[in-house]
This record gives C-alpha cells, sequence and structure tokens, in this order.
C-alpha cells in the first residue's frame, strides 16, 4: 500500500501536513458547530472529535511512508 501512495506522488510531508491541518479543521469545526448550530455542545464535540480523529491516521502513514522513503 505504501509503494503505491508513494508511487502516486504521495509523500511523507504531504501527509504531516495534512495531519496539522485536520487539527486546525477539527477546532474549526468544533467553534463553528458550537456557535451556529442550535444542537448543543454534544453535537460540537462530536464534529470536533470526529475530524480531530484524522489527524492521527494521517500521521501514521506519514511514519510508514518516511520510512518506505528511506
Amino acid at each position: 500500500m505504501l509503494k503505491q501512495l508513494h508511487d502516486m506522488g504521495l509523500r511523507a510531508e504531504h501527509c504531516y501536513m495534512a495531519g496539522l491541518a485536520s487539527i486546525g479543521i477539527s477546532f474549526a469545526s468544533w467553534a463553528v458547530s458550537n456557535r451556529f448550530e442550535h444542537s448543543g455542545m454534544d453535537r460540537a464535540d462530536r464534529w470536533g472529535i470526529f475530524v480531530g480523529e484524522w489527524a492521527p491516521t494521517f500521521i501514521a502513514l506519514g511514519n510508514g511512508l518516511r520510512t518506505y522513503e528511506r
């Protein structure tokens, strides 16, 4: 799988940037949901946690690709 991702042009740096971006998007989605939706704090927390779970996945892919690139 890592070979195929690498052959498609995906690099470790891309995954690390995506992980960092997902942390920011997680906070932003929580803040927007908390402010503009009338579903309460529980719904905002779920949005933030959902997007926040992407970061470890991207970072793990980045680590795998970094190992493959060496």
